[in-house]
Protein backbone atom coordinates (compact mmCIF):
# COMPACT_ATOMS: atom_id res chain seq x y z
CA UNK A 1 0.00 0.00 0.00
CA UNK A 2 2.45 2.52 0.84
CA UNK A 3 4.65 2.05 -2.33
CA UNK A 4 1.24 3.09 -4.35
CA UNK A 5 1.83 6.34 -2.92
CA UNK A 6 5.00 7.25 -4.54
CA UNK A 7 4.05 5.18 -8.11
CA UNK A 8 3.37 8.46 -10.13
CA UNK A 9 4.85 12.08 -10.67
CA UNK A 10 1.73 13.53 -9.58
CA UNK A 11 1.03 11.97 -6.07
CA UNK A 12 4.08 13.34 -4.62
CA UNK A 13 3.95 16.45 -6.24
CA UNK A 14 0.52 16.68 -4.38
CA UNK A 15 2.24 15.77 -1.11
CA UNK A 16 5.18 18.19 -1.67
CA UNK A 17 2.46 20.81 -1.99
CA UNK A 18 0.60 19.76 0.96
CA UNK A 19 4.23 20.06 2.91
CA UNK A 20 4.57 23.33 1.66
CA UNK A 21 1.26 25.08 2.94
CA UNK A 22 1.68 22.85 6.44
CA UNK A 23 4.73 24.08 7.40
CA UNK A 24 5.69 27.41 4.81
CA UNK A 25 8.08 28.10 2.38
CA UNK A 26 10.52 30.03 5.08
CA UNK A 27 10.44 27.52 7.42
CA UNK A 28 11.37 24.25 5.45
CA UNK A 29 15.10 25.29 4.27
CA UNK A 30 15.84 25.90 8.28
CA UNK A 31 14.08 22.25 8.77
CA UNK A 32 16.18 20.91 6.00
CA UNK A 33 19.65 22.67 7.15
CA UNK A 34 18.65 21.47 10.99
CA UNK A 35 17.89 17.76 9.91
CA UNK A 36 21.34 17.32 7.83
CA UNK A 37 23.32 19.09 10.76
CA UNK A 38 21.60 16.41 12.96
CA UNK A 39 22.19 13.47 10.67
CA UNK A 40 26.08 14.56 10.29
CA UNK A 41 26.07 14.78 14.03
CA UNK A 42 25.02 11.54 14.51
CA UNK A 43 27.04 9.75 11.93
CA UNK A 44 30.08 11.09 13.46
CA UNK A 45 29.33 10.20 16.84
CA UNK A 46 28.66 6.50 15.40
CA UNK A 47 31.81 6.23 13.68
CA UNK A 48 33.48 7.55 17.07
CA UNK A 49 31.64 4.42 18.87
CA UNK A 50 33.30 2.44 16.27
CA UNK A 51 36.65 3.95 16.63
CA UNK A 52 35.98 3.35 20.57
CA UNK A 53 35.51 -0.51 20.37
CA UNK A 54 38.92 -1.09 18.07
CA UNK A 55 41.47 -0.03 20.65
CA UNK A 56 44.75 -0.47 20.30
CA UNK A 57 47.12 -2.77 22.72
CA UNK A 58 49.35 0.61 23.87
CA UNK A 59 45.90 2.35 24.60
CA UNK A 60 44.55 -0.95 26.53
CA UNK A 61 47.59 -1.32 28.56
CA UNK A 62 47.97 1.90 29.61
CA UNK A 63 44.46 1.78 30.34
CA UNK A 64 44.87 -1.11 32.87
CA UNK A 65 44.92 -0.31 36.48
CA UNK A 66 47.96 0.31 38.86
CA UNK A 67 48.62 -1.05 42.18
CA UNK A 68 47.94 1.80 44.42
CA UNK A 69 51.11 3.23 46.92
CA UNK A 70 52.05 3.12 50.42
CA UNK A 71 49.94 6.12 51.74
CA UNK A 72 52.30 8.04 55.02
CA UNK A 73 50.65 9.73 58.00
CA UNK A 74 53.00 12.94 58.81
CA UNK A 75 54.62 13.06 61.76
CA UNK A 76 53.00 14.24 65.14
CA UNK A 77 53.00 17.52 66.00
CA UNK A 78 53.15 18.42 70.06
CA UNK A 79 50.48 20.35 71.75
CA UNK A 80 53.32 23.08 71.73
CA UNK A 81 54.36 23.64 68.43
CA UNK A 82 50.75 23.32 67.41
CA UNK A 83 49.85 26.27 69.61
CA UNK A 84 52.75 28.42 68.45
CA UNK A 85 51.94 28.19 65.23
CA UNK A 86 48.15 28.90 65.27
CA UNK A 87 48.77 31.63 67.84
CA UNK A 88 51.34 33.39 64.88
CA UNK A 89 48.79 32.57 62.57
CA UNK A 90 46.56 34.82 64.64
CA UNK A 91 48.66 37.36 65.25
CA UNK A 92 49.21 37.61 61.40
CA UNK A 93 45.18 38.17 60.75
CA UNK A 94 45.18 40.47 63.61
CA UNK A 95 47.35 42.89 61.96
CA UNK A 96 45.91 46.24 60.82
CA UNK A 97 45.35 45.94 56.69
CA UNK A 98 47.27 48.35 54.71
CA UNK A 99 46.59 51.43 53.65
CA UNK A 100 43.59 52.03 51.20
CA UNK A 101 45.10 52.05 47.16
CA UNK A 102 43.87 54.62 45.47
CA UNK A 103 41.92 51.92 42.95
CA UNK A 104 39.87 51.42 46.26
CA UNK A 105 38.47 54.96 46.77
CA UNK A 106 37.66 54.68 43.21
CA UNK A 107 35.11 51.36 43.75
CA UNK A 108 33.74 52.87 46.81
CA UNK A 109 32.67 56.20 44.97
CA UNK A 110 31.57 53.79 42.81
CA UNK A 111 29.90 52.01 44.96
CA UNK A 112 28.29 55.15 46.70
CA UNK A 113 27.09 56.69 43.66
CA UNK A 114 24.88 53.23 42.69
CA UNK A 115 23.71 53.35 46.38
CA UNK A 116 22.40 57.07 45.92
CA UNK A 117 20.78 56.05 42.32
CA UNK A 118 18.83 52.84 44.26
CA UNK A 119 17.47 55.11 47.09
CA UNK A 120 16.05 57.82 44.57
CA UNK A 121 14.68 55.27 42.15
CA UNK A 122 12.93 53.95 45.69
CA UNK A 123 11.91 57.42 46.56
CA UNK A 124 10.60 57.87 42.73
CA UNK A 125 8.85 54.27 42.93
CA UNK A 126 7.07 55.31 46.33
CA UNK A 127 5.94 58.56 44.79
CA UNK A 128 4.52 57.32 42.14
CA UNK A 129 2.30 54.69 44.02
CA UNK A 130 1.74 57.68 46.98
CA UNK A 131 -0.21 59.41 43.92
CA UNK A 132 -2.05 56.34 41.96
CA UNK A 133 -5.86 56.97 43.92
CA UNK A 134 -6.47 53.23 46.06
CA UNK A 135 -8.82 51.92 43.08
CA UNK A 136 -6.08 51.82 40.33
CA UNK A 137 -3.25 50.14 42.46
CA UNK A 138 -1.75 47.24 41.41
CA UNK A 139 -2.44 44.18 43.32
Amino acid sequence: MPGDLFDSPLKILIIAVVIIVLFGSKKLPVAARSLGRSMRILKSEVSGLHDDDETDPETAAAARPVAPQQITAPAPVAAEEWATQWKDVAAQSATPAQPATPAQPASQEQIDALQRQIRELKEASLRETASVPADQKPL
